[in-house]
């Protein structure tokens, strides 16, 4: 899945209850969309969760968690999402939607260890 953030922001933005993000989003099939979500809950420097407003799922629930820990930070990720569309759509997240999740954490994951380096317990 490609996505833009459309939203003004700016790299050190800091993050916020009530922020809204939006975003231009190609999930399948090269079909353009819009997304929008809402940061919900932040706790400084320990976690915060986005919930979507618009977009593609019928429920999209994301939070992201902080620990300190000898040698750096770790990143946990609680995601829970629902596809509409009743069978069908339980169907296209077994089969396409739910690689495609696994697929976007993965190059997530890639990203932050080239900027960041990999995390080796001493």
């Amino acid at each position: 899945m490609r996505f833009e953030v459309t939203s003004p922001y700016e790299a050190n933005s800091k993050v916020y209850e009530g922020m809204i993000i939006t975003y231009k989003i190609t999930p399948l099939f090269g079909i353009k969309m819009n997304w929008m979500t809402e940061i919900t809950h932040v706790k400084d420097q320990q976690y915060f969760v986005d919930e979507q407003r618009f977009g593609p799922y019928a429920l999209w629930h994301h939070e992201h968690h902080f620990k300190e820990i000898k040698g750096g930070v770790q990143m946990t990720d609680i995601l829970n999402y629902a596809v509409p569309y009743g069978v069908i759509g339980r169907l296209s997240n077994k089969l396409l939607v739910g690689n495609e999740i696994k697929k976007i954490f993965k190059y997530r994951e890639k990203a932050i260890n080239e900027m960041f380096g990999v995390y080796r317990q001493s």
